[in-house]
């Protein structure tokens, strides 16, 4: 239980706020270890503490805005972050009892299986149904290292993930067959030699491994290739404080603030010319709002540039019913409305609510979050130098969603968010932590917009090429170029998690099926003859 609550705790630490990534490294070495021949309820029970502990302390501010914006009590949103924690207790526990089923067989078993198991545990928490919340993988806490994060454009995310378990697993493989005595017998084992001589190979492994990876990661990140931009973009970081929610005269009220945030727009695109973007609407902006309609097409006119701007924008869907969707809107400079995209993926929640009827405990909260209406295509729209995509938020988490703006031609990725519900938490670093890896997996330009941090500019191979001071209000000047090449996770997808998967069954009905073939550590006692 020790060495499960300490990997949950380290695996935690391994993302920001805390930013200790060398721990990503050795918690699931501490996690097979604390499988490896336990009883079936024991190592159910490691798995469960494992996956409690690392989303209660890596992302304890789901609990935060459901107390300041959900408008809950303390108990309710303790309850939320508590159900997510049980949920991810629940698949590292099929984990643990996996490897420690796997390991009545083999030790070897046990341990190959933990990376691709790991993997495909990964690849369903981003498909779950409703609740899919692919937030934190393991990869993500190599992926800022510049050569590290280069895998992500064959393999994607899951392809470091893979990395990481595999390095602690071949720890711990280490680690278990140097337990062995040095001359206890193996009964019906490989021929491998005395298990002194292998716990040698296997430290061997380890060491040349740990070599790779650090020299890999040290020296790599110098060979990494630069991308010259030759475009610039505006992103606007308006930072509105948050609201829960907004009076019907508040813009009038702000009406200074979006003044100085249009001045602001108009002269950046005047002295560069460039496209403006304004974040994720972080206040009630629409442009079936006369005004705040004639204030964006004033924008667009006044600067003489393409205006992308985050709004709740209005449709009648069927039977004449009107419907909102949280969208990001494309304005010429004559104010003609060129490009839609509605956001598809929506916050559970935050932009709706799944399982309304059911959850009645939660009953303050599903009464104040109205439902979006998601949207249903992965739109393009176009540049006078190229084509763009843009996602909206949480949709930067969801790898294969992104791929798909970058297979229907899209030569540059936007991505507008409003972390102001956030705080300063860890979440903003998080979320710019995996919108990061989507710029690398389809190589190509990310600006990122938001309402109060991080707003930068990402090249296609990772690096941070321009940034803006979180928490105030101004325009960042982003570099950023067109590319239209495809990289192989582009074209493939997720090929590599559904190798995992296949890997996994495979080694699961070994575990399963297969006989014991008495490779496990320590000498077993003898049978006496009954006499």
């Amino acid at each position: 239980m020790l060495l499960a609550a300490a990997s949950g705790v380290a695996l935690a630490l391994s993302f920001p706020n805390y930013n200790l990534s060398i721990l990503s490294w050795f918690a699931v070495t501490m996690l097979v270890l604390a499988a490896y021949h336990a009883r079936t309820a024991m190592a159910l029970l490691a798995g469960f503490v494992q996956g409690v502990l690392f989303y209660v302390i890596g992302v304890p501010w789901i609990d935060t805005v459901m107390r300041q914006y959900g408008n809950v009590g303390a108990l309710t949103a303790a309850g939320l972050l508590g159900l997510l924690a049980v949920a991810g207790g629940i698949i590292v526990a099929f984990f643990t009892w996996a490897v420690a089923l796997a390991s009545r067989r083999s030790t070897v078993l046990a341990c190959v299986l933990a990376p691709f198991l790991w993997v495909t545990l990964e690849f369903a928490r981003s498909h779950l149904p409703i609740i899919a919340f692919p937030w934190n993988l393991a990869g993500y806490a190599a992926s800022g290292n510049l050569a590290f994060v280069q895998l992500t454009t064959v393999t994607g995310i899951y392809g470091l993930s893979f990395v990481i378990v595999g390095y602690g697993s071949l720890l711990a493989y280490a680690i278990l067959i140097g337990r062995r005595a040095p001359h206890a017998p193996v009964r019906h084992g490989p021929p491998y030699g005395s298990t002194s001589k292998r716990s040698q190979r296997a430290w061997q492994r380890a060491f040349t491994a740990s070599l790779i990876l650090i020299v890999v990661g040290v020296v790599g990140r110098y060979l990494v290739p630069r991308e010259e931009p030759d475009h610039t973009a505006h992103l606007v970081q308006t930072n509105f404080p948050q609201s829960e929610e907004y009076p019907a005269d508040w813009g009038v009220i702000h009406a200074g603030e979006l003044d100085e945030l249009e001045r602001i727009s108009v002269d950046a695109a005047i002295t560069t010319p460039g496209i403006i973007v304004w974040p994720e609407v972080p206040a009630p902006f629409s442009l079936q709002d006369s005004a705040f309609a004639a204030r964006a097409r004033r924008i667009a006119a006044d600067s003489a540039a393409d205006f992308l701007v985050g709004v709740v924008d209005w449709k009648q869907g069927m039977g004449g019913k009107w419907e909102a969707s949280n969208s990001a809107v494309l304005l010429s400079p004559s104010g003609r409305r060129l490009f839609t995209y509605d956001k598809i993926r929506l916050v559970p929640f935050g932009e709706y609510v799944p399982l309304r009827r059911w959850l009645t405990f939660a009953g303050k909260l599903t009464a104040d979050i109205g439902d979006f209406t998601p949207g249903a295509e992965y739109s393009v729209g176009q540049l006078p130098d190229g084509t763009f995509a843009v996602f909206i938020c949480y949709e930067a988490v969801f790898p294969d969603e992104v791929r798909q703006f970058t297979l229907n031609g899209a030569e540059l990725l936007i991505n507008v968010s409003n972390d102001g519900w956030f705080g300063r938490s860890g979440a903003p670093s998080q979320h710019l932590m995996m919108a990061r890896v989507r710029a690398v997996e389809n190589r190509r330009w990310l600006l990122r917009d938001t309402n109060n941090g991080y707003t930068v500019s990402v090249d296609p191979y990772g690096r941070i090429a321009a940034e803006l001071a979180p928490d105030i209000r101004g325009q960042l000047d982003a570099p950023y170029a067109f590319r239209d090449d495809l990289t192989f996770y582009a074209i493939h997808g997720d090929w590599f998690a559904w190798l995992c998967v296949i890997v996994s069954v495979v080694l699961l009905a070994i575990a399963i099926l297969g006989r014991n073939r008495g490779d496990s550590p320590g000498p077993r006692a003898s049978k006496a003859p009954v006499p």
